[in-house]
């Protein structure tokens, strides 16, 4: 087998012929929610098995009641190498407005932008151009003596448009995709253009909806305002128990799973080129608020929280209408971490509001949604593995972070194939995706492809 040297500089030798192939794919307008371009999506996955199979990888185009699948597989020349699973997505957002667009979305260049050459297309950074990062270091170790880890590849097509059809998919292959040791997810990001991260912890959501209701139907308030109860009173009242006088989340249990973190990664957070007033000051605000002694990284990525999303009742429309109304509804929100378990915080959420009710006052609950927050082992060998490979790669000390949305793809692989994820990518704040002018930044896809290849070369060594 050859030197990961070797390895990286048939990377840069090659780096020309590997942006065309992405060029490739980014002309494939696989815009997954618009009908009109099913085809292209077809196109997009039939275009990436192609790519495996010319490596010489097992590679197929597999259908769903949606956009295509494709599941490929590559063989280390070690039996006993490392299983792992690389996850991608070709399907692209719609480019509209179009008219913002400096150049065609699906015509992709090269422009010169502030840290240098950027490649500019839909799709340029999510998700194709990180996906290309990963397939060119496994074709430059084909070219040198072949792949140090088995390589599972599952490219899915739904992903802009909420991954409808890939539960019914992991669970029809799940003897197939559950082999692999660990996933590898390259949909994130860096922490600066020069500092490698790897997100190690996604937050979990807890949906719900109260309705509250008093009397049997809306009361004149001047008839019977005062000893009737206001449903929309008994609620704000709740809502504002929510939180203690610290901004601590005030329901019983709420806390149980979450531990605090490991002194080494709360050091490194506090020492981050983080502005907080100045993230603060993009938004029209001056102060953090939320839970006290917490810095802003630190709540946004490794506490939970509780917010409310909405919240209705009476009469809303314009001048006024002296009305008591007959219930109030209102929406809430639970961020979660660590092992806080969803159904739990149903329970006590509810039995919070349900203790604050007078008499006659009844609730109505709506749950949308329950998942649990997720979290790589902070000693796990993967993660050791992986962070002294980036660090080699960009001479910086790698970013440990969190996100404080989730990541469903990561959530599926733990709960259905019982597999932790390595979330690398090489995307930076200001990609635009999802907006006119995506861009990917060129040291990105050059130096993305090399940190792969010193990833997959760590894992197996």
């Amino acid at each position: 087998m050859a030197t990961t040297d070797a390895v990286l500089n048939a990377i840069d030798a090659n780096l020309d012929a590997s942006t065309e192939r992405l060029f490739d794919l980014l002309r494939i307008k696989s815009v997954s929610t618009d009908p009109a371009f099913t085809s292209d999506c077809k196109r997009a996955a039939d275009w990436l098995a192609g790519q495996l199979q010319s490596l010489g990888y097992k590679a197929e185009v597999r259908t769903t009641p949606g956009h295509p699948i494709v599941v490929g597989r590559a063989e280390a020349k070690r039996k006993d190498a490392p299983h792992v699973l690389f996850y991608g997505h070709y399907d692209v957002q719609p480019p509209d407005p179009l008219e913002l667009w400096e150049s065609d979305p699906f015509a992709p260049r090269l422009a010169e932008g502030k840290r240098g050459k950027e490649i500019v297309a839909r799709g340029a950074s999510d998700d194709k151009g990180q996906l290309m990062t990963f397939l060119e270091a496994c074709r430059a170790f084909e070219a040198n003596g072949g792949l140090p880890c088995h390589v599972t590849f599952l490219f899915e097509g739904e992903e802009e448009t909420g991954s409808p059809s890939l539960p019914d998919f992991l669970a029809t292959y799940k003897e197939e995709l559950s082999a692999p040791d660990l996933a590898l997810v390259c949909d994130t990001g860096m922490w600066n253009a020069t500092t490698p991260a790897i997100t190690v912890m996604l937050r979990g959501l807890v949906q719900e909806e109260a309705t509250v209701h008093g009397p049997s139907h809306d009361l004149h308030s001047g008839m019977f305002g005062g000893p009737v109860i206001n449903p929309i009173h008994i609620l704000a009242k709740i809502i504002a128990d929510l939180h203690d006088g610290d901004g601590r989340v005030a329901i019983p249990g709420f806390y149980d799973g979450v531990t605090e973190l490991p002194e080494d990664v709360v050091e490194q957070w506090r020492n981050l080129d983080f502005d907080e007033r100045a993230f603060l000051k993009e938004i029209g605000l001056t102060e953090p608020g939320g839970e006290g002694g917490r810095s802003v990284l630190e709540q946004i990525w490794a506490r939970p929280a509780c917010d409310v999303n909405g919240i209705f009742g009476g009469y809303t429309g314009r001048g006024t209408k002296t009305v008591l109304p007959a219930k109030a509804s209102a929406k809430f929100s639970f961020r979660l971490v660590g092992t806080q378990d969803p159904k739990a915080i149903v329970e006590a959420f509810r039995a919070f509001v349900r203790e604050r009710l007078p008499q006659d006052a009844t609730v109505d609950f709506t749950s949308h949604g329950a998942s649990g927050a997720l979290q790589l082992p902070f000693g796990s060998e993967a993660l050791n593995r992986a962070r002294r490979a980036l660090r080699e790669e960009w001479d910086k000390d790698v970013v440990l972070i969190g996100c404080g949305g989730s990541i469903p793809i990561v959530g599926a692989f733990k709960r259905d194939l019982d597999m932790d994820t390595l979330m690398i990518g090489f995307a930076l704040d200001d990609d635009r995706i999802h907006s006119p002018n995506e861009k990917y930044a060129f040291a990105s896809f050059h130096k993305g492809a090399r940190s792969w290849a010193r990833v997959l070369a760590a894992l197996a060594d």
